[in-house]
């Protein structure tokens, strides 16, 4: 017999071995981040009795450790107060470009038409948001503005498929506000009757001889607990970016970024539960892959090239698809190539290393192919002088000869620069998060959301999606599980 490790799935107890339900609850979620929390409140306000199982002291999960912003739009009143025009339909059209390749059309389509309901409920909650504009796109503000372009809304080919418009929704707290939206929601979750059960491990979900999930075991201080659940279980675990194993066999590029955006309890538990009861899994060697060579702005004048002196994608993208490229598509070996007008140390702290007066001493130091990236250089200055980058198509913004010399490097190689990521594949779920099984059949009774589900995204992302999607899709479970009186006690 081989050792189950933690790659494996959390193998479901039938009910015929429960000698006894320590707790009954109707919804029993597992987990207190940004999708726990949302299904915890829909699920209390129609009426069920809720409980909560989170494994740390307290709640926030991953969502309490972000940046904190949220992708919405469709006309919120921020946009407005800010002059941004914006329709579901080009958000729509946005989204179906950039997180492909294969994304759920449905559920990009059915946020897209409920984006600013479900930012006005954010916002009914408590959570605060000031109808002012950001100039500096990619990462939030370090000031209280709501609004910012977090994607690559206003580049090629983006631009062209859908009109521009800032969707990033920064809470009214200066910098990284993850914490302070769930604080928030959280405080306005401790107004309800929903329990919450802190220091709870819950390791794995109990079928009827149907395979509908009827509880859970749960560890709480060191005991083997069983709790029944008359309507639902909604899995809220997070994603699976902190467990190697999972990693490996998976999503083996993601291994090899040393920045990996989680909370501990991101090892795939919740994932690994579900397949145990018969689910399945898609897009698990998916992930976000942000290389943040901006801000300052500045940066994205220069040129990114790969290891054959090459460019390889408009620098004016968002840094998340940036990442994508340079890891997925050019092997982690990346450089940004600066002349001294729009040299500035980034946000991120890459490395200069390589500083010269001639192209020819960057390839030296860089080690890449004699007048390759001169050549580069010369096609690239000729047409930006112009205004126009045949190649790639970046705006004009951001178009300028490099030829201030010095020229610099920048080292945006995987095994030195930031590449932050996360995992955004999971568990098949309907809209309404019901879980699926290899066949397309719903598992009866199990329901999932956030970063333990596949969700808005199939690759490409733009910042403020996995919030916006753990949260708006954590809502529409925890209605569904409440609702779902097909379980009796």
């Amino acid at each position: 017999m081989t050792k189950q490790t933690r790659a494996s799935a959390a193998v479901a107890r039938n009910e015929n071995e429960i000698a006894h339900w320590e707790r009954s609850t109707d919804v029993l979620i597992v987990g207190l981040g940004g999708a726990g929390v949302c299904a915890a409140l829909e699920a209390s306000r129609l009426g069920a009795d809720v409980l909560v199982l989170e494994r740390t002291a307290a709640g926030g999960g991953t969502t309490a450790l972000s940046g904190g912003l949220i992708y919405c739009g469709g006309g919120t009143s921020v946009q407005k107060a800010c002059g941004f025009e914006d329709s579901p339909e080009e958000m729509f059209k946005y989204l179906m470009a950039a997180c492909g390749p294969g994304p759920d059309e449905t559920k990009i389509r059915l946020y897209s038409e409920n984006s600013v309901e479900h930012f006005d409920w954010l916002v009914a909650q408590g959570v605060p948001f000031r109808g002012t504009f950001h100039p500096e796109s990619g990462t939030e503000p370090p000031t209280q503005d709501g609004l910012i372009f977090s994607g690559s809304e206003n580049a090629y080919p983006f631009s062209e498929i859908a009109k521009p418009a800032a969707r990033g929704h920064h809470p009214a707290k200066e910098g990284a506000a993850g914490g302070f939206f769930m604080q928030k929601l959280l405080a306005a979750l401790h107004k309800t009757n929903v329990t919450v059960q802190c220091n709870a491990s819950c390791q794995s979900l109990v079928i009827d001889r149907d395979g509908a999930v009827v509880g859970a075991i749960v560890r709480i201080d060191q005991k083997e607990i069983a709790i029944r659940a008359r309507r639902g279980v909604i899995l809220a675990a997070g994603g699976f970016v902190n467990n190697k194993e999972m990693l490996r066999r998976y999503a083996p590029e993601l291994l090899r970024c040393r920045f990996r955006v989680g909370c501990e309890g991101d090892d795939g538990s919740g994932i690994r539960m579900g397949l145990g009861a018969g689910a399945d899994a898609i897009r698990m060697h998916a992930g976000s892959i942000s290389l943040p060579y901006y801000p300052p702005k500045q940066l994205k004048k220069g040129i990114l090239i790969n290891r054959q002196g090459q460019r390889f994608i408009n620098e004016d993208v968002y840094y998340g698809r940036a990442g994508e490229y340079a890891l997925l598509r050019q092997e982690g070996k990346a450089y940004l190539i600066v002349d001294d007008e729009i040299y500035a140390k980034p946000l991120g702290g890459m490395e200069l290393v390589a500083v010269g007066e001639t192209a020819s001493e960057i390839e030296t130091t860089l080690g890449l192919a004699p007048g390759s990236l001169q050549s580069t250089l010369d096609f690239y200055n000729t047409h930006a002088a112009r205004g126009e980058d045949p190649l790639f198509h970046k705006g004009k913004t951001e178009l300028k000869p490099l030829t201030q010399a010095p020229l610099g490097a920048l080292d945006l190689t995987c095994e030195k620069a930031i590449y932050a990521v996360f995992t955004l594949g999971g568990l098949r779920t309907a809209i309404d998060g019901e879980v699926f099984n290899p066949d397309g059949r719903m598992i009866p009774g199990l329901y999932a959301a956030g970063r333990t589900t596949s969700g808005l995204c199939a690759q490409g992302y733009s910042s403020g999606l996995s919030i916006a999607d753990a949260t708006y899709f954590g809502r529409r479970a925890g209605m569904a599980a409440a609702k779902n009186d097909t379980k009796k006690s």
